[in-house]
């Protein structure tokens, strides 16, 4: 293997083992504040963060050319409702318990987005890959017959709002964080105004006279953008492919914390429906595998 090709692998798999592991028992650990307000510090320190990386790095230029462009704007405000979807269920499913449900979701999250590749751009799918995503709503359909409340719907949620916001993504080529950057600033008055009407209501955690859990809040910031930096710039170095394998280390992680760690309930009909999306996982790696 080349140099590239590990230094590829490293970084996606450092991205991947973040976002399963260590984002995971951060959010776990700050779960005790109030779910709006921790979305509230998740989107205004990621906004922060991507200004202080745009401007180390020297992309103001870019974001002049990118925000000068109606088009991309527009489809950037999309994408920004879409991510800020996703970052609020995901802190909902791990305060409340259901990051074996959020799992479910980024499990069947890439075999989603090559449906929508197939809907939107016309992509290709094998016979393989449509068996996987027929497993899926195979799945999804059993858990609704026998009991529908044990339908995950965080996880879909999530697995929907993610494959949506990445084809909203593909569909316009702009610079990923860049692009992460103006949708940022888009929910930024939004996070602020939330926070102000906290704080105005004395319902807020954070506070100068806690600066220890004002200071661990600050990281939900590097939390979210750091994980992405890192997955992106493997997706740069080895492609989508490779990559799309490595992304399973996330719902992978999340469930083993989930179930061995936080005790959370695992009923036989999810048992049944997981053991179907992982024979549709093993079918869709098989053939990224053999693919690329």
């Amino acid at each position: 293997m080349s140099d590239k090709f590990n230094k590829g692998l490293i970084l996606t798999s450092l991205g991947s083992f973040w976002w399963g592991f260590v984002g995971v028992i951060y959010f776990e650990m700050v779960s005790f504040i109030g779910h709006v307000e921790l979305v509230v510090h998740r989107c205004l320190w990621t906004a922060v963060m991507l200004i202080i990386t745009t401007i180390c790095l020297k992309k103001w230029k870019i974001f002049k050319e990118t925000i000068s462009n109606k088009i991309k704007l527009a489809y950037l405000f999309l994408s920004g409702l879409l991510i800020f979807i996703n970052w609020a269920i995901w802190i909902y499913a791990v305060a409340t318990n259901r990051i074996i449900d959020a799992s479910f979701g980024y499990f069947i999250m890439p075999i989603i987005s090559v449906l929508l590749g197939y809907i939107f751009f016309q992509e290709e799918i094998n016979r393989r890959r449509l068996f996987s995503i027929i497993l899926v709503f195979i799945s999804i359909l059993f858990m609704i017959f026998f009991n529908i409340q044990s339908l995950p719907w965080v996880g879909l949620i999530v697995a929907l709002s993610w494959a949506f916001y990445n084809l909203v993504r593909k569909k316009i080529n702009v610079d990923t964080d860049i692009g992460l950057l103006i949708e940022s600033l888009y929910i930024f008055p939004f996070a602020l105004f939330v926070f102000y009407l906290i704080v105005t209501k004395g319902f807020n955690d954070f506070s100068i006279s806690n600066p220890g859990l004002s200071l661990f809040l600050l990281l939900a910031g590097p939390m979210t953008v750091i994980p992405l930096f890192l997955y992106v710039r493997g997706v740069e170095l080895i492609g989508l492919g490779a990559t799309g394998m490595i992304f399973y280390i996330t719902p992978t992680l999340q469930f083993i914390l989930g179930y061995f760690f936080y005790n959370e309930d695992f009923s036989l009909i999810k048992l049944v429906s997981f053991i179907i999306i992982w024979i549709a996982v093993i079918i869709y790696l098989k053939d990224l595998y053999e693919t690329n």
